[in-house]
């Protein structure tokens, strides 16, 4: 069966939020959890992501809300951090890594970490048993790919195209994943612009697909309740998920 991840901003609107929403997608079938860290610059993510970043650390987002969260959900879904690195830097890798493992949290995915950079905190990773996701892209080589790949854990994110998250683009996606399987049988899940319009086709060929936009557009939505964005959110999960399976 192909997995669903999904990526909600932590402590938007607040962080009790996020840990039922949290809870609730794990009942609609969502196999792993990104909780976003926010931050004000989150080069990689389109306008959507961003907006719900920015709207987190307004309400006054603290490093504590993300623990907190993640104390109360790693145990019943799989957790993993998705940031950018200045937060990582600023706190240090070991304490992040510190906390991952005494609350359960898997693997930490950061989008502005080269593979080259974080070659050097490889060690550290695989002592505590916590993964740090690779990506890959249309714009890698395959000797790139065979390189990043090669010693991969959990799972690896393919980027579906050049550019930010939320956007509605496509590449042929066929050289990337041929070249991905040459080397390893790491899991291949692919993000960026997937959406209830797009996860069928974009799930041919990989093991998961990974939903962010889709789901934090409604998060942003200021008409709904909390109790009806965590229905909304939810619904949208189970059909996705049942999409990328059919």
């Amino acid at each position: 069966m192909k997995k669903l991840v999904a990526y909600i901003t932590t402590g938007y609107p607040d962080k009790n939020f996020t840990a039922d929403l949290a809870l609730s997608l794990k009942e609609a079938g969502v196999d792993s959890l990104e909780l976003g860290i926010p931050f004000s610059d989150p080069v990689a993510d389109g306008p959507v992501i961003e907006a719900a970043n920015l709207f987190a650390l307004r309400n006054g987002f603290k490093m504590a809300d993300l623990l907190e969260v993640s104390e109360r959900i790693a145990p019943e879904i799989d957790t993993l951090w998705m940031g950018y690195f200045n937060p990582f830097y600023h706190k240090g890798i070991d304490f992040f890594l510190e906390k991952a493992v005494a609350y359960g949290v898997s693997g930490f995915i950061i989008p502005d970490l080269p593979h080259e950079e974080g070659a050097a905190y490889k060690e550290k990773f695989d002592e505590k048993g916590v993964a740090l996701i690779e990506f890959v892209a249309p714009t890698d080589s395959r000797e790139r790919i065979a390189e990043i790949v090669k010693d991969a854990k959990k799972f690896i994110y393919m980027v579906a195209y050049a550019g930010i998250t939320g956007a509605e683009k496509s590449e042929s996606l066929e050289p990337i994943i041929d070249a991905v399987r040459e080397h390893t049988d790491t899991p291949l899940y692919i993000g960026f612009g997937v959406n209830e319009k797009t996860a069928k086709e974009k799930a041919k060929g990989v093991d998961g697909v990974i939903v962010g936009s889709a789901f934090v557009k409604i998060l942003l939505k200021e008409n709904l309740t909390h109790s009806e964005k965590i229905d909304k959110i939810s619904t949208l999960a189970r059909s996705i998920k049942e999409m990328i399976n059919e």
